[in-house]
């Protein structure tokens, strides 16, 4: 990979992968870090990675960095949670980014992430196994999983859409 192609990669790549990692991490500084790190192992790699499969070295190794740090920095997020019924009112609200994102949050790391490689990014099945390690079907039953998770939480009456 030269110079050029490196650079026409960051410009392609650079807003993918930060909003994959953003979305699984959910702290922005964090992310940065990761997608950071992601190209920085891709500069010092350049001459062995394939032009042609540079975005796939960069979601795999973007991926691999952030489940790194989500083992290094196990975060404890302490939160008052608060429902509409405790305030006496019941008022319906259909925001759906709220329940999507509150769906997602329920997933395991690797299922969200999954989602996320197929749904968001538009990734093969084969792709991602190269990404995340796994084979094709147990991309297949794992992404299915979520899906399911995803559904059975999106269609709950307290949150229908």
């Amino acid at each position: 990979m030269t110079e050029r192609e490196y650079n026409e990669c960051v410009n392609l790549y650079a807003d993918n992968v930060y909003r994959f990692i953003l979305k699984n991490l959910r702290h922005e500084e964090d992310a940065r870090d990761v997608v950071q790190g992601a190209f920085e192992k891709m500069w010092v790699n350049r001459e062995t990675v394939d032009n042609e499969r540079s975005k796939s070295f960069l979601f795999t190794v973007a991926y691999n960095q952030m489940i790194d740090h989500i083992r290094k920095n196990k975060r404890i997020s302490l939160r008052e949670e608060f429902k509409e019924n405790d305030r006496g009112t019941v008022a319906p609200k259909h925001d759906t980014k709220r329940i999507l994102n509150e769906a997602l949050s329920k997933l395991s790391e690797l299922q969200r992430s999954l989602v996320m490689l197929k749904d968001y990014e538009g990734y093969s099945y084969e792709e991602i196994g190269q990404i995340t390690s796994l084979n094709e079907s147990q991309v297949k039953v794992y992404l299915h999983r979520a899906r399911l998770l995803l559904r059975e939480y999106i269609v709950k009456v307290e949150n229908v859409i």
